[in-house]
């Protein structure tokens, strides 16, 4: 089940209110806006999701993913916030949200678990920042402009205490904009009720993220590069 309680609410007023219960498609759909953007990179796999049902803002789905062959993500099947948007940082005084999850796996798998934020210079414009918010670490790693002699990425913070849990943060480019990951420190997140905007206020407060920045996009799904998983939301 992933909510976001409400939609983001600005310093001035909410935007909007719930939806009300209602009929929902809950066949299982394969190739259809599941973010299959690295597909192209598997010798084979697939991925494919389900809507088990909605209620006001809470969302609850199923997504089945293999894939095999590529080092890099393959998938990014996720729910997005499509409310209360385009608004500059120092706007927003709350993004309210509740996660639970469950995953069941085939072997070993690479993946991740996360919330996924973009943010622009300018409202609905191209992408500048993007900030993860890392439930879980399957193998995988965060983009980092600095590696340890270990080969592991090197965190730019250790042991941030935000949203009552313990992050490391990491930092570098992806080719196309800067990303922040915010990793736990103590394993796998399976039940997460926070502010989201509390990792933003960090960001703006210590590693120079401009408060004059739009949030152009919210997302919560799961990145899949290899193995065979069913995340349960």
């Amino acid at each position: 089940m992933l909510c976001f309680l409400l939609p983001i609410v600005l310093v001035s007023a909410a935007i909007a209110s719930p939806l009300a219960t209602r009929q929902i498609d809950t066949s299982s759909h394969c190739g259809v806006l599941l973010d299959q953007w690295g597909a192209s990179g598997a010798s084979s796999g697939s991925d494919c999701a389900k809507l088990t049902s909605v209620s006001g803002t809470t969302v609850a789905w199923t997504t089945n993913w293999s894939w095999t062959g590529g080092s890099g993500v393959k998938s990014f099947t996720n729910i997005q916030l499509d409310v209360g948007l385009n608004k500059q940082l120092s706007q927003i005084k709350s993004i309210p949200t509740v996660w639970n999850w469950s995953q069941t796996t085939q072997g070993s798998i690479v993946a991740d678990v996360a919330y996924d934020l973009f943010t622009s210079a300018t409202s609905g414009g191209s992408n500048a920042n993007e900030i993860m918010i890392w439930m879980a670490n399957f193998n995988a790693g965060p983009i980092s402009a600095v590696y340890m002699s270990n080969g592991q990425p090197q965190p730019v913070a250790s042991s941030i205490n935000v949203a009552g849990h313990t992050w490391n943060l990491y930092s570098g480019s992806n080719g196309a904009n800067n990303v922040f990951s915010f990793l736990p420190t103590s394993g796998t997140i399976i039940s997460f009720s926070a502010d989201l905007n509390y990792f933003l206020k960090y960001l703006t407060a210590y590693e120079g993220l401009s408060t004059s920045q739009y949030l152009i996009t919210a997302q919560a799904g799961t990145e899949a590069t290899s193995g065979t998983a069913t995340l349960t939301t």
